[in-house]
């Protein structure tokens, strides 16, 4: 009996990470190393760790898994201003095939559109295991005095939503069984990749006096948008103040999920938050949309 035997194929795996090395040369030790950038008098290092739930259950293209996974962490890191310097990942899969591969493709891709260097992983062959897993860890790093804590935000203050790609990886859950129990069918439009807002937020940060940002994820705006703000204010938010995109109203209807269920489950439309004064409303507009997002005033701060 050898390993083979018991399901895991080491000549595989070698192929496998051999083929990587091509397209991410840095990586292949036993630990990644990354030179901390020059320029900073007081450097902070901001880390985040994520996965992408069961939306790979219902995965097609396996490619832009790999760019959910990048971005998902990615836009929990650049909330407080850091820029993204480097990215790992953790693969479990049952068998060491052409999907990890695509997946791989996929987070360098990710990688590339965030000016971040892919550092290294673990690919883990699990022969009994049914379902593929993925995790991601990002640092990044942002000058002490610079960190957006939201601190400064006072009330009055705009509260702009920067466009989702859809359902970007959050709400899975609901929708696998949503499709199990055939109320809803698997389309691009559901998988569409999770938009990574970091070269925005580094303009933005240059454009405007941005003083709190939110990832929109899991638990809607609702529950990630408060988590920028100091104590003793809240968000004020206009729901109305945009377009339900259409996916978001095929699965309400589909499902019959309350709107109430709805914001505290998906996006709806709105993956990305910044608060400014109300000074650089349209400053902050004119920036968003020179990148090709919409952008809306949701609300503002109040008491």
């Amino acid at each position: 009996m050898d390993y083979k035997t018991s399901g895991v194929d080491i000549e595989a795996g070698n192929a496998f990470v051999a083929r990587l090395k091509e397209k991410a040369p840095t990586i292949g030790g036993f630990g990644g190393m990354f030179k901390v950038p020059r320029g900073y008098e007081e450097p902070i290092l901001v880390s985040g760790a994520d996965g992408v739930g069961t939306k790979i259950n219902l995965c097609k293209d396996y490619k832009t898994i790999g760019i959910d996974l990048v971005a998902m962490c990615v836009n929990d890191v650049i909330t407080c201003g850091a820029k993204p310097l480097y990215f790992l990942d953790y693969i479990s899969t049952k068998k060491v095939d052409e999907e990890v591969d695509d997946i791989m493709e996929g987070i360098i891709k990710g990688c590339e559109l965030t000016d971040m260097q892919l550092l290294g992983g673990e690919t883990a062959e699990h022969p009994k295991t049914t379902d593929t897993d993925l995790a991601g860890f990002c640092t990044g790093i942002v000058e002490e005095s610079d960190i957006i804590d939201g601190s400064e935000i006072s009330e009055g203050d705009i509260i702009i939503g920067i466009e989702s790609n859809g359902l970007h990886s959050n709400g899975f859950s609901l929708i696998n069984q949503m499709v199990s129990e055939g109320k809803l069918s698997v389309t691009d439009e559901l998988l569409a990749p999770t938009h990574i807002y970091a070269p925005l937020v580094q303009e933005l940060i240059y454009e405007v006096p941005i003083l709190g940002m939110a990832h929109i994820t899991g638990g809607g705006i609702q529950e990630n948008l408060p988590r920028c703000l100091p104590e003793g204010l809240k968000a004020d938010v206009n729901y109305n103040s945009w377009n339900l995109p259409d996916i978001f109203q095929k699965i309400m209807s589909a499902g019959e999920i309350p709107e109430e269920e709805m914001k505290k489950v998906f996006n709806l439309g709105i993956g990305y938050c910044v608060i400014v004064p109300e000074h650089s409303e349209d400053a902050t507009h004119d920036t968003i949309n020179a990148f090709e997002y919409k952008s809306w005033t949701i609300g503002k701060v109040v008491l």
